[in-house]
């Protein structure tokens, strides 16, 4: 090339702008579906942000559940990692769950009221995909199953998931058959409950702790514990959010709002990964 010869410039790609019909993009993503579940029932602008916002924890409700099937079954199967790999996924699929409070816990008690009546006895604790979240971690109550009994397909897949086993109690079946202790009676009880912790689970995870550190059931635990401490700050956002928008008045759906909340804040997931520290 002399030295009076330019390079030439090639021109900007140009993306294929002619389809015959929908857009790749619209058939993938069905984007033109999403944008039109949204109905408000009052002119009020922070009811679109309420009912947007809550279609999108409904939307992270269905990934997590997606992971944690899959690191339940990856357990399982003794591949721990992928059971690894879909709980650290899980990590940073959380905290965007959990950002989703922030545009409701900025609205004030006026604007909050002022289209609360739209939701009627509407109420999260409805929601059949947070049962099934909130089942895989062992925090079940065959009680919650029951809204959904008008709704036959979602009432049965929602009893098939209260009696399955949840995540931890694969782990726990899992550290059985690595040869720790667990006994019986906590493998072989009610699975439709709530996991009771237990003293004996607590010892174990006390001994894993107490060994190197580089082994793979302290990362599982580890693992587990960052997806148990950010469930534990999903409800304390929920609760924050709830107190700033409507104080201790009763919640939507009959419950008892804050005072409810606070309840479910104080009850940790995996509770024996926090306890044992304490022994460690």
């Amino acid at each position: 090339m002399s030295n009076t010869e330019q390079p030439s410039n090639p021109e900007p790609e140009t993306p294929n702008l002619e389809f015959e019909g929908t857009t790749p993009y619209e058939d993938y993503v069905r984007a033109s579906v999403l944008t039109s579940l949204q109905h408000p029932l009052s002119d009020e602008p922070g009811e679109m942000v309420f009912l947007v916002t809550t279609q999108v924890m409904e939307l992270w409700f269905t990934v997590l559940v997606h992971e944690w099937s899959t690191a339940a079954r990856a357990v399982r199967q003794d591949d721990l990692p992928t059971a690894m790999a879909a709980l650290r996924r899980s990590v940073p699929e959380l905290e965007a769950l959990n950002a989703s409070w922030k545009p409701i816990a900025n609205l004030t008690p006026g604007q909050f009221n002022a289209y609360r009546s739209a939701l009627g006895e509407g109420s999260g604790f409805q929601s059949a995909m947070y049962r099934r979240l909130e089942f895989l971690l062992g925090d079940k109550n065959p009680s919650m199953i029951i809204p959904h009994r008008g709704v036959p397909a979602q009432y049965e897949e929602l009893e098939k998931a209260l009696y399955e086993p949840s995540l931890y109690d694969e782990v726990l079946q899992l550290l059985r058959r690595r040869g720790y202790d667990v006994p019986d009676e906590v493998l072989d009880r009610d699975l439709g409950k709530r996991y009771a912790p237990d003293e004996r689970i607590e010892r174990i995870w006390q001994e894993i702790y107490s060994g190197p550190q580089d082994t793979e059931l302290v990362r599982l635990g580890e693992a587990l514990t960052d997806v148990a401490e950010m469930v534990w700050r999903w409800r304390n956002d929920h609760l924050m959010a709830t107190r700033r928008a409507m104080g201790s008045k009763q919640g939507t759906g009959g419950s008892a709002g804050v005072a409810w909340l606070e309840r479910r804040a104080q009850n940790n997931v995996f509770p024996e990964l926090w306890t044992a520290r304490s022994h460690v």
